[in-house]
């Protein structure tokens, strides 16, 4: 968790919107939010008991959480225990990859941490954990231009242990940068307090450390701000970045950004931080704050779709895959037996490949790089982004 902050910057402005404009399917995903979800995980988060870094119930924790990825359909080669060790005990990091169709070698980096002390830790910080596992379930088969690494990381009330491991030894390895990353964003208490009204987040800002990344820090701040009140019902405040586990990434010169709630629970790292003294609504709201966010950082697909009754358009469920594709690309329709066409343009608008109901479509006579494809059933077009590459 973070330490206590001696002063908060930019209380409560109105906020301007232009550098983004409203995007109508990242808020329907942002809705996709559930209260019963998160309810559910902060629950279960209190029940696993004290997840002190080294222990069973941190083990039982991670495995909690894994078993959730693969229950969403992520398989095990995009889910990585990472081990480290903590004095004479160890314990892992979680780290699931969602490889994406135009950068899949750059990654938006979305993290908090699991492990807890002297209590169950249902704020501090199941309310990330719980709010990160929403954003990984309705972002699952989103397609994103950008790469995203969903990480849970243990060792973070110990000195941001996991994620220093992670910086220094994944991250860079031998002191060469080894992962091209867009920027991080932190989740780590924001649980908020039972009975308050709880209706403004923070957004932590990077102004201190080292000076290069601060601008840029800066700059996604005030994206997170906009997409917060783009997508959910909360104000915004900004606060310094401190002491959580964006701060390995910070010293190293990535950029960062996180939430932290705006009201200070005096619960954490006591057996009191648990289910009955959060605000679920308010983790709620900030779920949805981050599934708008994670959209824009990562660039998510507004899937394009053009048809009479757009509400019915079953091309939405339509899959195009692999993406990127090497030799072949494939179709599934939802429909098996509609007739359809399938055309990749170049970015230009150029036509180089059009077949009809063909659901296998050799590929290998293009060139590597960004097309246009371009799915039509009677009266409804889905159009997306491919990746060849080889």
């Amino acid at each position: 968790m973070k330490r206590i902050t001696t002063f908060a910057c930019a209380a409560l402005m109105m906020q301007s919107l232009a550098a983004q404009n409203f995007i109508q399917a990242y808020k329907d995903r942002a809705d996709m939010v559930t209260q019963a979800n998160i309810t559910a995980n902060l629950q279960d988060f209190g029940n696993l008991g004290i997840k002190k870094t080294g222990t069973q119930a941190n083990t039982n924790a991670l495995n909690w959480i894994k078993n959730k990825y693969l229950s969403y359909g992520y398989t095990a080669s995009q889910i990585v225990e990472s081990p480290f060790t903590y004095g004479s005990a160890t314990s892992k990091n979680l780290i699931i990859t969602k490889t994406g169709t135009l950068y899949p070698n750059k990654y938006v980096i979305i993290c908090g941490h699991f492990d807890t002390i002297n209590g169950p830790g249902v704020n501090d910080n199941g309310s990330g954990t719980s709010i990160i596992l929403e954003a990984a379930r309705i972002l699952k088969d989103v397609p994103t231009d950008y790469s995203i690494k969903f990480i849970h990381f243990s060792g973070e009330e110990q000195g941001l242990i996991g994620s220093s491991h992670y910086v220094n030894n994944v991250v860079y390895q031998g002191g060469i940068r080894k992962l091209d990353i867009k920027l991080v964003f932190n989740l780590d208490q924001v649980g908020g307090v039972k009975g308050n009204n709880n209706n403004t987040v923070y957004c932590d800002e990077d102004q201190g450390g080292l000076s290069s990344n601060n601008a840029a820090s800066a700059a996604v701040t005030q994206q997170l701000r906009n997409c917060t009140a783009l997508y959910s019902p909360l104000q915004t405040a900004v606060d310094p970045a401190e002491d959580t586990d964006y701060i390995p990434f910070e010293q190293k010169g990535e950029v960062i950004t996180g939430f932290f709630e705006r009201i200070r629970s005096s619960y954490p790292h006591t057996s009191k931080d648990t289910f009955a003294n959060v605000d679920p609504v308010y983790v709620y709201n900030i779920g949805k704050a981050t599934v708008g966010a994670l959209q824009h950082f990562a660039t998510a697909s507004t899937t394009l779709l053009m048809n009479k009754t757009a509400a019915n358009n079953s091309l939405e469920t339509a899959k195009i895959y692999p993406n990127p594709a090497r030799n072949v690309l494939n179709i599934e329709l939802p429909e098996k037996n509609d007739k359809f066409s399938f055309e990749l343009t170049n970015l230009a608008g150029r036509s180089l490949l059009k077949v009809n109901d063909q659901t296998s479509i050799n590929v290998s006579t293009l060139e590597k790089g960004l097309y246009i494809g371009i799915l039509k059933v009677g009266d409804q077009t889905l159009v997306k982004n491919i990746l060849i590459d080889r």
